[in-house]
């Protein structure tokens, strides 16, 4: 039997800046919290205008409530030296909704291949450590349509299943959307279908 997985990791705002150094190369780290794509360019862009001295601005991000859509950047640093190693550290502390930045300085001395994918990994590592990690729940809405007459049943339900409403409309017709955890959606619809006179309909929330 499969376990539905209904939680995912991500943080609550964004990380201080952290910094770490190596050979007079200064590498500054920082975790975003992110909604999409678009969001992520627009930090980006901020940071490239703010930082517009720096020798690199190096990224990844992951995206997806299943953690399904990812990125790494070297921005011209060699191949896999640093988006990659960022994008490691967002596999190890398992978040996603997120933007991790490494923003480097450079000292003066190259630091070689090795070096780079230590550094980098290093300012994301700790770029996470000071961010706030929070788990959140994946739901899904349940709308429920019915004359005022099934008011009471509906009410009793929702507070035996100890249930969130999210909107709701009481006229002699009623309407009350639910947010239902995942691995419980089937089991709660199962229940309402169950009541004579219920129109029962599930999106994504």
């Amino acid at each position: 039997m499969s376990t539905t997985i209904d939680i995912y990791k991500t943080i609550a705002k964004k990380s201080s800046e952290s910094l770490f150094k190596d050979r007079g190369s200064k590498f500054i780290g920082q975790a975003h919290p992110v909604k999409d794509e678009a969001e992520i360019e627009s930090i980006l862009t901020e940071l490239k205008n703010k930082h517009s001295k720096a020798s690199h601005i190096c990224y990844a991000w992951q995206l997806g409530k299943n953690y399904e859509h990812y990125r790494a950047n070297d921005d011209g640093e060699p191949n896999n030296s640093a988006g990659l190693p960022i994008y490691g550290q967002l596999q190890s502390f398992e978040v996603t909704q997120i933007l991790v930045t490494v923003i480097r300085y450079y000292g003066g001395t190259n630091l070689g291949v090795g070096g780079l994918i230590q550094a980098y990994k290093t300012a994301a590592q700790l770029a996470l450590e000071t961010a706030k990690i929070k788990t959140a729940v994946i739901t899904e809405a349940l709308q429920i349509d019915f004359e005022y007459a099934l008011l009471h049943t509906v009410m009793r339900i929702i507070k035996e299943e100890q249930l969130t409403i999210s909107s709701q409309e009481m006229e002699l017709s009623c309407s009350i959307t639910l947010a239902i955890r995942k691995k419980d959606l089937k089991r709660i619809k199962k229940r309402f279908d169950a009541v004579f006179g219920l129109t029962v309909n599930t999106e994504k929330s």
